[in-house]
């Protein structure tokens, strides 16, 4: 959980920044984002496994580029 302990002079837009970027760092949001709605465990399998397929797909074309120069 994050915390943010706030001073009697500090604005609280400064205290809101900082809340934010520690849960930026921590994954909340990111978190919160997956968890909004119900993912099946076969879709997830599937969005990784296009994950995998496009990023090798990507390293395969930069491979090819570099051979060619």
């Amino acid at each position: 959980m994050a915390h943010v302990k706030v001073d009697k002079n500090m604005p609280i837009e400064k205290a809101l920044r900082k809340f934010k970027s520690i849960c930026n760092k921590e994954g909340i949001i990111d978190e919160v984002r997956k968890r909004r709605a119900y993912e099946k465990p076969s879709s997830k399998k599937r969005k990784t496994n296009r994950k995998g397929d496009s990023s090798q797909r990507r390293q395969a074309k930069g491979r090819t580029n570099t051979r060619n120069r």
